[in-house]
């Protein structure tokens, strides 16, 4: 028999061809795709996206959604809490494994374990180690499409938002950014591809800029961006929005 598990669904790319290769995995059945979505905006966490879009995806997948309402700005105690009530429900409905498309942040990873390692889940890591310059050729030849949604200016400027990834798009990254964004310069939506029944319809909306302000709490983070190092609120984000057709 498989094992039951959950996708943790961030609408873009890598999730996007992470779940391709699960689900081609006779060891697994997926019940359900997790996404935690922003309660002030209903946005995507991070990417910025609508939650029609996202319902979207959903629907076209033809997977069950699971959304996990965040607050703005969450202490990690109170977005640990929402992710423990919402595994601890899975888990009384014969879920064990949680699935994630992370691909070499070590320490994004023992996070992970150690946190689903308390409730009883085991964690799936399909696209663990293989190099991103493989992955993102893997997913253009398969025929996924994804636009970008989110940059960090730290590591690109507006031009990059709002655009296809493509072989263009990854010939103008400059050297020092990740050709998948792992390191957090950029988050996408995927609106077609193999998994999807039908292409996810919409049209480009304004492109915006938002800065985010350190928090008084040194407990707090924002799930919108990346706050690991010390000048992290010293940069600001450029969203491109995306409005359902």
């Amino acid at each position: 028999m498989p094992n039951k598990a959950l996708f943790n669904w961030s609408s873009g790319k890598d999730s996007a061809l992470a779940l391709y290769k699960i689900l081609q995995n006779s060891d697994f059945k997926i019940e359900c795709l997790l996404t935690s979505v922003n309660q002030q905006f209903q946005r995507i966490s991070m990417h910025g996206v609508r939650v029609e879009l996202l319902e979207a995806q959903a629907k076209s997948i033809g997977l069950p959604l699971k959304i996990m309402q965040i607050p703005e700005m969450p202490t990690m105690g109170i977005y640990e809490n929402v992710m423990t009530e919402s595994l601890t429900e899975l888990k009384n409905q014969g879920v064990t494994h949680s699935i994630f498309g992370d691909i070499f942040l070590e320490d994004l990873r023992k996070y992970r374990e150690d946190q689903l390692a308390k409730i009883g889940f085991e964690g799936v890591f399909p696209l663990w180690k293989i190099p991103t310059q493989d992955l993102i050729q893997e997913f253009i030849l398969l025929g996924f499409k994804t636009i970008v949604v989110c940059v960090n200016e730290r590591y690109l400027d507006r031009s990059f938002v709002g655009r296809i990834i493509d072989q263009d798009f990854i010939n103008d990254l400059p050297d020092d950014v990740d050709v998948c964004g792992e390191n957090g310069e950029f988050h996408t939506f995927t609106f077609d591809g193999p998994i999807f029944s039908k292409p996810i319809n919409f049209e480009i909306g304004e492109i915006i800029y938002r800065k985010y302000e350190k928090p008084k709490n040194e407990d707090s983070s924002n799930t919108a961006c990346d706050t690991s190092t010390s000048d992290a609120f010293d940069f600001g984000f450029w969203y491109c929005d995306l409005i359902t057709k």
